[in-house]
């Protein structure tokens, strides 16, 4: 194998891996730690088709160039590995911002708190240049499943709708609604808990 140095970056919730060179010509492959301490986990095959798994934050696979044998497994510094890959990890993007409004009962009217939160959501989307918001609209239980599955759909569009209004790109404004499914509190049916009654945003 040659030197490789190089970052991967992938999307959110992907596994991000640092390749960095090693003392001698061959590869070695650190595990960097999800966000929020999520698992991941990936797998290290040598030239020659021997493997192992690297599991752990900050665990390291090192596979020396043209060996048969399986990688060696150790353990990095987090220190060190920052320390010399600075410019790589600078190079990262900022991680997602998530926040949660929330509605009256029964239809699309943001409470009064949430129209001051909804003013932050712009203000964090428009400081990432480049940046895009995923809105997912929710309801509570009270009402069928079809018409909740409608009312949370217009509760995301009407957000994006005011973002939009507001002078944040439409285009880069995803928005859908997942009804009474996925509740910050689960209740019985036909139970009217405002925290259920919301729309997620994530920044990012």
């Amino acid at each position: 194998m040659s030197r490789r140095h190089s970052l991967f970056v992938p999307v959110a919730l992907a596994l991000a891996l640092l390749l960095a060179a090693c003392s001698t010509p061959g590869t070695r492959v650190v595990l960097l730690p999800q966000e929020g301490g999520a698992p991941s986990a990936v797998v290290v095959r040598a030239k020659a088709g021997a493997e192992v798994v690297v599991s752990q934050p900050y665990q390291r696979a090192t596979a020396a160039a043209g060996a048969g044998s399986a990688p060696k497994l150790d353990q990095a510094d987090p220190a060190k590995v920052h320390a010399e890959n600075r410019s790589l990890f600078e190079m990262l993007p900022p991680r997602p911002q998530r926040y949660t409004l929330y509605f009256d009962a029964g239809g699309t009217v943001l409470t009064a708190e949430s129209q001051t939160v909804l003013e932050e959501v712009l203000a964090a989307a428009l400081a990432r240049s480049g940046g895009d918001m995923v809105i997912t609209g929710h309801t509570d239980t009270v009402g069928s499943g079809a018409a909740n599955d409608a009312l949370s759909a217009q509760r995301a569009q009407q957000v994006r709708q005011m973002l939009a209004e507001r002078q944040f790109p439409a285009a880069r404004i995803e928005a859908a609604g997942r009804g009474e499914r996925d509740l910050a509190v689960p209740t019985a049916d036909e139970v009217d808990e405002p925290r259920n009654r919301r729309v997620t945003i994530e920044v990012r």
